[in-house]
């Protein structure tokens, strides 16, 4: 699939203020592949999403371990985690999930890889 010649602009989820966010929405334009921008914190767009993206990139991929949020969680909601729990805590809170979420058609990338964009919209 070429991301220049997608049926559907690409979506790109996360939120604006993130360095990553920003890495990924420069090269996205740099290579001249169509996109919207969605803010998911501001959209309420995640409970919707979330199947579709941990069917494309499994929830494990989508928790956001690194981060804040994560480690403000109670140690409780963090051990143990589930595909159910998982989606429950990253629609509670969708700074959980690792940024950007894209989605090009049915493909799904998360987090910024410029040579795994490259492999994959090119």
């Amino acid at each position: 699939m070429s991301g220049l010649n997608a049926p559907h602009p690409c979506r790109i989820y996360g939120i604006r203020n993130c360095d990553t966010m920003k890495k990924a929405l420069v090269w996205l334009d740099n290579a001249g592949i169509a996109h919207e921008f969605v803010d998911y914190k501001k959209a309420g767009v995640v409970a919707d999403r979330l199947p579709h993206w941990c069917r494309q990139a499994g929830w494990e991929t989508l928790i956001n371990r690194r981060g804040l949020t994560w480690r403000r969680l109670d140690e409780m909601e963090r051990e143990g985690l589930d595909e159910t729990r998982a989606r429950e805590l990253m629609t509670r809170h969708p700074t959980l999930i690792k940024r950007p979420v894209l989605e090009c058609g049915e493909t799904v990338l998360v987090g910024f890889d410029a040579e795994r964009y490259r492999e994959v919209l090119s």
